[in-house]
């Protein structure tokens, strides 16, 4: 656990114990089938407890399984027995009457309800209905390209292109030739294979040249990065679109800023906030004497990490991610 961890567990800590004072702020078993698996003074530790913990240090995923007779769940067990002593000790020293320590305290128990809140927002929001639901919107409104399979012989000028398009007129391997006289180190040696594109996502001279072209016809001299190339059209296909699974990370994280934004969007509109700071000063605003330098971000209040500006697109290429649901 690094020290910055380490503080705002102590934080969050000292937090409860200052709602809870004289127990337990439970009153009972915090989860379903919980377990309690220690007590520090007249406070009892759940295993739900050390779990949480093992997520916040990334030890486990959000929902994976942890063993309590495993090392791992021990060794945890144990940074938060620590905690629990560190509170304690902090609370009896009387430093949570400290005014700046309750201010972060505050701001701890602030942070600490309003991920709650998100949670089980997002939680309600982000469901298997919703998924499909916006997956089947997407292929009903995209647009299916046209997918090419292509072969390229690239040479260095134009007059060795055309020599190279008389040989193969005259019936002159494709494969061999390109591994011959190809300069393109890329696709020299697999017979100058392309594999499967769009012609968007080729170079506009490609693009022009393929547009109409046939499979087994043989295009170009074509002005290429580095040369000329002469092209074969090898087949021509509907362009695959995406799968939901493939799909399923990025619409997974649209709906969750979706319904962020919403939600803040929603709670600032019935809010009275009063900025009494301009938007220009806030680049320049001193920070407070107690605080450490660099420790305030220099952004605007109420500033947030920008949401997707759309749902995702049916693109193919789109990257895979770990799904959240």
């Amino acid at each position: 656990m690094t020290l910055k961890t380490l503080a705002v567990s102590l934080l969050l800590a000292l937090c409860l114990s200052a709602c809870g004072r004289g127990g337990s702020v439970f009153q009972g078993k915090p989860e379903a089938g919980d377990t309690a698996v220690a007590r520090v003074g007249g406070d009892t530790i759940w295993a739900s407890d050390v779990k949480r913990e093992a997520v916040a240090q990334g030890l486990i995923g959000e929902g994976e399984p942890l063993d309590v007779s495993s090392d791992q769940f021990h060794r945890t067990l144990d940074q938060v027995i620590d905690q629990k002593l560190l509170a304690a000790e902090a609370a009896r020293q009387r430093l949570d009457k400290d005014p700046v320590v309750r201010r972060r305290l505050q701001a701890a128990h602030d942070k600490l309800l309003g991920d709650v809140l998100v949670e089980s927002v997002v939680d309600k929001a982000v469901n298997e209905n919703a998924i499909h639901a916006l997956y089947d919107e997407q292929q009903r409104l995209s647009k299916t390209a046209e997918e090419i399979h292509a072969r390229q012989i690239v040479a260095p000028s134009e007059e060795d292109a055309n020599g190279i398009k008389k040989l193969l007129a005259a019936g002159a391997n494709f494969d061999a030739l390109a591994m011959q006289r190809s300069t393109d180190a890329a696709t020299r040696f697999n017979g100058g294979d392309l594999g499967y594109f769009t012609l968007d996502a080729m170079p506009e001279g490609y693009g022009a040249a393929l547009k109409t072209a046939k499979i087994g016809d043989i295009v170009g001299p074509l002005k290429v990065d580095g040369g000329f190339a002469i092209v074969r059209v090898e087949d021509r296909r509907p362009e695959k679109p995406i799968s939901l699974e493939e799909a399923r990370p990025q619409i997974v994280r649209f709906l969750t800023y979706d319904e962020i934004r919403t939600l803040l969007s929603k709670l600032r509109a019935g809010a009275k906030v009063q900025m009494l700071i301009s938007a220009n000063n806030a680049e320049g605003a001193p920070e407070p004497a107690s605080a450490p330098p660099g420790s305030f971000p220099k952004t605007k209040p109420g500033d947030a990490a920008p949401p997707p500006q759309g749902p995702p697109t049916a693109s193919p290429a789109a990257p895979p991610e770990t799904a959240k649901k």
